[in-house]
């Protein structure tokens, strides 16, 4: 578990306690820590020991990927509200080809994981990689997030790891790069895989660079 986590950890639990009205001594020494123990981590804003963590969140009937995800949302939720959950709307090609299937109901697709507690579920689409051409970064079944407002290929995706789709409506996952002195509207796709070569001069409809990028082993379904 990262520092930031365990920070956001800090303000989820800071939340919970003040909106669910918990006392800070027994709510302590229920996780098995001093009298001061939560006190002092909210006082000081000072990240747990992962045991502490994983003590603090038993104590309060709570797991420590909800409350990172209050501290980070800054949304609290009652225990029994369903945890947020996102849409896997389709997949997108790292080798192999994929077409861009609109078929789903907006909200809808392949099927829904929880969220993340790293990302908001507001504006994020998540898809699911087919191929091998990205690996070892993003293996086959790995799930991939991103936002995007318009057409075309921003500045910022230049360089960037990048969700896109080609003028033929096929949907990668790739670097994008630009050579110099080569054809407006046109990019370079960049694969990891030392087996598969670049895919040159590719005219794009759009790209979103990469916010998160989740194994599948980590993904959990749910509904």
């Amino acid at each position: 578990m990262e520092n930031e986590q365990l920070n956001e950890f800090v303000r989820g639990l800071k939340m919970i306690m003040e909106t669910e009205g918990r006392k800070m001594k027994p709510t302590s020494l229920a996780a098995g820590m001093g009298e001061s123990g939560i006190r002092d981590l909210i006082r000081n804003n000072s990240a747990p020991k992962v045991s502490n963590a994983y003590s603090i969140a038993q104590a309060i009937g709570r797991s420590v990927d909800e409350i990172i995800r209050i501290g980070m949302n800054g949304h609290y939720h009652r225990n029994d509200e369903p945890l947020p959950s996102i849409a896997v709307a389709g997949k997108v090609g790292a080798g192999a080809e994929v077409e861009l299937c609109d078929a789903y109901p907006k909200g809808g697709g392949l099927y829904r994981i929880a969220c993340p507690p790293q990302i908001s579920p507001n504006g994020v689409v998540a898809v699911e990689i087919e191929g091998n051409s990205m690996e070892p970064a993003y293996e086959d079944g790995d799930i991939l997030f991103y936002s995007r407002d318009t057409l075309g290929v921003p500045t910022e995706a230049i360089g960037k790891r990048c969700v896109t789709e080609d003028a033929n409506g096929m949907v990668w996952v790739k670097l994008i790069r630009r050579r110099s002195g080569q054809p407006d509207g046109l990019f370079d796709l960049i694969s990891f895989h030392a087996d598969t070569p670049p895919i040159y001069d590719m005219a794009l409809k759009w790209a979103a660079p990469i916010k998160m990028h989740l194994g599948r082993e980590f993904a959990v379904t749910v509904g």
